[in-house]
């Protein structure tokens, strides 16, 4: 079943514009990892340093996968420095209304 993955990252404001960057090296990777339907990535108008990813996957084990794989490869130590606290992940599922 398709799942919607919310991943809202809180990055110091003054590295925001980095870390944007960063993420357009990396999400080639990650819209190409079987399972991957779409990225999309959101800056918070009002709090430059809060950066939202929407994505969709065929499942919510191909995103754990995924996260897997990216764990794995130490993206922890990359996104890191970045970060003013810690990401937060949540799954949703489409309702037919």
């Amino acid at each position: 079943m398709p799942v919607t993955v919310t991943l809202t990252f809180s990055v110091k404001p003054e590295m925001a514009p980095e870390f944007i960057s960063l993420l357009e090296s990396l999400l080639p990777d990650t819209r190409a990892y079987d399972g991957c339907l779409r990225v999309d990535v959101y800056q918070d108008q009002d709090s430059p340093g809060r950066i939202l990813l929407v994505e969709d996957w065929e499942s919510k084990q191909h995103q754990q996968r995924y996260q897997s794989w990216r764990d794995e490869s130490g993206i922890a130590e990359v996104v890191g420095p970045f970060l003013a606290g810690e990401p937060s992940f949540s799954y949703f599922d489409k309702l037919g209304v």
